[in-house]
């Protein structure tokens, strides 16, 4: 785009409308654009298993379950809870977001993303696995966008897909020379 700033950050029209109707709270909603707040509201309601307007330490479990991650200990889960100052509800789970993003670069933001579905540490996601939430929770990836997907990031030899060269690609618009 010709002219416009780069680096601040800053969207062009605060969405302070969504805020008006939030009775006296942190004001929260102006934090985001209205897209992202979609989005939000997305993954709340995936991770609401349950769909009662609250993040329960049985939504978690279920979700995580959902993800390949069976064995989550109780006590993670707990600490996962505990992180809000109460009940977990649509803006509990913004103002976490909000806290969390304040003033982080967008590649550590989307690595994090990533790191939960990696548990072990390994920088790698499971092609399948990648695959199958792309296609099946959100904004689904049409057969096109995985063909595209994989044309840009092929998985190694065990199926392996680098999502450190996907979050470097997605901020800084080129592949990262090895």
């Amino acid at each position: 785009m010709k002219g416009s700033s780069s680096g601040t950050g800053a969207p062009k029209k605060a969405k302070r409308r969504a805020a008006a109707g939030d009775s006296g709270s942190s004001n929260v909603f102006s934090m985001f654009e209205q897209s992202q707040i979609q989005e939000y509201k997305e993954a709340f309601t995936i991770i609401d298993q349950n769909r009662d307007g609250i993040i329960s330490k049985d939504d978690l479990r279920d979700v995580l379950a959902s993800m390949g991650q069976l064995n989550v200990k109780n006590e993670e889960l707990e600490a996962m809870i505990k992180e809000a100052s109460g009940p977990i509800n649509f803006t509990v789970f913004l103002t976490m977001f909000g806290e969390k993003l304040k003033g982080a670069d967008p590649e550590d933001v989307i690595l994090s993303s990533f790191k939960v579905l990696d548990p072990e540490g390994t920088g790698t996601i499971k092609k399948e696995f990648l695959q199958e939430l792309l296609t099946t929770q959100c904004d689904r990836f049409t057969p096109e966008e995985i063909k595209n997907m994989w044309a840009a990031f092929p998985p190694d030899v065990a199926g392996n897909v680098d999502y450190k060269n996907i979050c470097y690609v997605i901020t800084h618009g080129e592949e990262k020379e090895e």
